[in-house]
């Protein structure tokens, strides 16, 4: 063919994208069991079993015992033995299967990508802020040299071309006011205690609102760990009472027979946040229901299921603003939109001069995402 005849621009062929092998199928639908079951092996295989008699998943080249022992293999799950080195691998008992690390840190990766999208991933991990100054970041704008700026901050570049500009080059030659330094951003560092309501309300009236939160604090706890390292998130959860978890034991979070003891979780947020040195610092709290436990002076539980409470509630307000003493924004994301739960909701931001965002179960991860994404970009001050 004559170069004159050949076809110009580009060529495209089709994409043809990878099938996935029968493991990758089965392992997406077991993470998702995974979670939904807090971390019973044994109820998300079953689950996997009725699910592949249903839509025949598997094949007769690959079952689910084969599923089973490539987990194995891979390192994401291992058997637990009795004190005597028994394992039958039936139930809870010896020889039970337990997740690994390996399997909890795939859970949260994949609950990254559901709650938050695909998030590009910047060199240093830290994000900026909108402030320009002495900071840590070349921001691309210049301005002119002062006294007292530190010299490593003087575009060499730009200060030639203006000595240049200036004096020319048969007389070339640097003077003050040639010098031209670049701004830089600051990196804020965000301190960020999330809440998690564990009370009962949370899976009643036939609706899972535990699997949702729990996935929100894994992708959270991924995301900081990933692309903001030097930001720091404690997890709580509160029910009759407050405690602090570890990220390894959120896929195994399950609720209880509990009231909501808001103050409790407040107060141990609070404190948690004493203890760190990052200035910015701010409480997200995932919650359903109304506040309806409090502990009193003399140890004993005050309960009360039975609409607001005034003692509790006016509880909730007196933490609400020793918080804002302490410049803690709480951010309350309230999955119920009961109008008394509204109106309690609204006199408690005010209280802290926070946020309130009212969201259904789908848009929780979105919110959360979006929410810690622009309070982090506040001054340090």
């Amino acid at each position: 063919m004559k170069k004159k005849d050949r076809p110009s621009g580009y060529v495209f062929t089709q994409h043809i994208p990878e099938e996935q092998t029968p493991f990758e199928k089965l392992f997406e639908i077991f993470q998702e069991l995974i979670i939904h079951t807090s971390g019973d092996f044994d109820e998300a295989i079953d689950w996997l079993r009725q699910l592949d008699e249903e839509y025949q998943i598997t094949t007769a080249e690959y079952s689910i015992d084969d599923f089973i022992e490539d987990l194995k293999k891979k390192g994401y799950i291992r058997k637990e033995f009795d004190s005597k080195g028994n394992g039958d691998g039936q139930g809870s008992g010896a020889g039970a299967m337990r997740l690994t690390e390996k399997l909890e840190q795939a859970l949260r990766k994949r609950v990254l990508d559901q709650v938050f999208g695909k998030i590009r991933r910047s060199g240093s991990g830290n994000h900026k802020t909108k402030y320009t100054g002495q900071g840590d970041e070349l921001a691309g704008e210049y301005r002119n040299y002062q006294f007292g700026d530190p010299l490593d901050s003087i575009s060499m570049t730009e200060s030639l071309k203006n000595a240049q500009i200036n004096h020319g080059i048969s007389d070339f030659h640097i003077e003050e006011r040639d010098l031209v330094v670049e701004e830089t951003m600051y990196k804020a560092q965000m301190s960020t205690v999330l809440m998690i309501d564990i009370s009962h309300s949370m899976i009643l009236y036939g609706e899972d609102r535990i699997t949702p939160a729990k996935k929100v604090a894994m992708a959270l706890s991924e995301l900081i760990t990933t692309r903001y390292p030097k930001d720091t998130l404690d997890i709580l959860v509160f029910g009759n009472d407050a405690w602090p978890i570890e990220v390894k034991d959120l896929p195994y979070l399950n609720v209880g027979p509990y009231h909501t003891n808001t103050v409790a979780g407040l107060q141990l947020a609070m404190d948690m946040l004493r203890r760190k040195r990052n200035t910015n610092k701010q409480i997200f709290m995932i919650t359903d229901g109304k506040p309806s436990c409090m502990q009193l002076s003399n140890g004993e539980y005050y309960k009360n299921s039975v609409g607001l409470d005034p003692h509790i509630v006016n509880k909730c307000y007196m933490m609400a603003r020793q918080a804002r003493k302490l410049h803690i924004p709480i951010t309350t994301f309230m999955i119920a939109q009961d109008p008394y739960l509204i109106r309690f909701v609204e006199e408690f931001t005010a209280a802290n001069q926070g946020k309130a965002l009212y969201t259904g179960l789908q848009g929780l991860g979105e919110m959360i995402f979006s929410d810690y994404e622009t309070n982090r970009q506040k001054r340090i001050r």
